[in-house]
C-alpha cells in the first residue's frame, strides 16, 4: 500500500513533472521534430469499428485486418481495444501476426485499450493485486506490438478519497511493471467518478510515478444517476497528464461540425496545454461507422489547419 502522505507531499511536485509528460514517452521523435510536424496527428482508436468485428455491421472486418482498415482511410496509427481481441488472445503467435501487418502497412501501433481485468482500485488487497496481474499480458502485447502504453480504468468503491487512494495503489504498482517494458499506464475517464476530472487528476497526483498519465476522451464524462461533468473542464483537468486524447464523435451537421461537441474549443484546449502526439478518432455514432470515422478525421484535419493558420 502506498503512504498517502508521501502522495500529498509529492503532489505540487507531481503536477509540475506533468508538464513534461504530455507526449507520449516513446514517440519515437525529438522534441524539435514534433514541433517542425503537424500541430497534431490522427489516429485511429479500434472501438470505432467495434460493430463490424462483432459482425453487427457490414461489412465485417476481422481484427487482425484493422490496420490495414486504417490504412485504406489515409490513417498511419492505430488504437486496439482488449476485448476486441479474437478470443481475447494475447498468445505469442497472434500478436506476432498482428505487429507483421502493421509493419506491412507502414501503420504504427500506439496503444491497447484494456478493459475486463479487475478493478485496480479494489478495496481488497488481493483483488488488487490479481488485477494488476490480469493486466501484465496486455503488458507484454503492447511492448510486442510496439505500443507507448496500455489504457486502463479507475476503478475502485468505497467513498470519494478512498477510491482516489486505492486507484492510485493499483496505478503505481502497475505503472511500476510496465516500467520495464518501457511503457506508461494512461487512465481514460470512462465513467462514474473516472469523469469527474478534478478526481482523476487528484488520483494522477496520488499514484506518484512517471509512468502514470491520463487519455482525456471528449465524450465520456456521464457521472451515473443522470449526472454529467463539464466536458471542457474536465478536459482541461486531464491535459496535464495526457498521454493521448480521444476524440469521440456521435453525429454531425451539414457543414461537418460534431452536434454535442465543440471541436474547436476543444482542440484549442488540448493544443494550449502543450500536446502535440496523436489524437484517435472514436466513433460512436449510428449509421456507417465508416462515414462517421471520416468525419471525424475531417474535422480534426479543418479545426488543425485552422490552428496552425492562427499559430503561423
Amino acid at each position: 500500500m502506498i503512504d498517502r502522505r508521501r502522495f500529498l507531499a509529492a503532489g505540487s511536485l507531481a503536477l509540475l513533472g506533468a508538464c513534461t509528460r504530455s507526449a507520449p514517452s516513446t514517440s519515437g521523435a525529438s522534441a524539435a521534430a514534433a514541433e517542425a510536424g503537424p500541430l497534431y496527428r490522427i489516429s485511429l482508436a479500434e472501438w470505432s469499428v467495434n460493430r463490424r468485428i462483432h459482425r453487427r455491421e457490414e461489412p465485417a472486418l476481422d481484427h487482425l485486418d484493422f490496420p490495414a482498415y486504417a490504412r485504406s482511410l489515409g490513417i498511419d496509427a492505430v488504437e486496439y481495444v482488449s476485448t476486441l481481441f479474437a478470443d481475447r488472445s494475447t498468445a505469442g503467435d497472434y500478436v506476432a501476426d498482428l505487429r507483421r501487418r502493421c509493419d506491412g502497412e507502414g501503420v504504427r501501433s500506439l496503444l491497447i485499450m484494456v478493459d475486463a481485468e479487475g478493478a485496480l482500485g479494489d478495496p481488497d488487497e488481493a483483488g488488487r493485486l490479481r488485477a494488476v496481474a490480469n493486466h501484465h499480458r496486455w503488458l507484454d502485447a503492447a511492448k510486442a506490438l510496439g505500443c507507448h502504453a496500455i489504457r486502463v480504468n479507475a476503478q475502485s468503491s468505497g467513498a470519494r478519497d478512498e477510491q482516489a487512494r486505492l486507484a492510485a495503489d493499483g496505478l503505481h504498482r502497475l505503472a511500476s511493471d510496465a516500467a520495464s517494458r518501457d511503457l506508461s499506464v494512461i487512465v481514460e475517464n470512462h465513467g462514474g467518478l473516472s469523469s469527474d476530472g478534478s478526481w482523476l487528476a487528484e488520483v494522477m497526483r496520488l499514484a506518484d510515478h512517471p509512468g502514470v498519465g491520463t487519455l482525456p476522451d471528449f465524450g465520456n464524462f456521464n457521472l451515473g444517476d443522470g449526472k454529467t461533468y463539464d466536458r471542457y473542464r474536465g478536459t482541461e483537468e486531464l491535459m496535464p497528464f495526457a498521454r493521448a486524447v480521444s476524440a469521440k464523435s456521435y453525429a454531425f451537421d451539414e457543414a461537418g461540425n460534431e452536434t454535442t461537441i465543440d471541436y474547436e474549443r476543444m482542440m484549442r484546449i488540448v493544443v494550449d496545454a502543450g500536446y502535440r502526439g496523436h489524437v484517435g478518432i472514436e466513433f460512436e455514432g449510428g449509421g456507417s461507422s465508416e462515414a462517421g470515422i471520416l468525419a471525424t478525421k475531417r474535422l480534426l484535419e479543418s479545426v488543425r489547419t485552422k490552428l496552425e493558420a492562427g499559430r503561423g
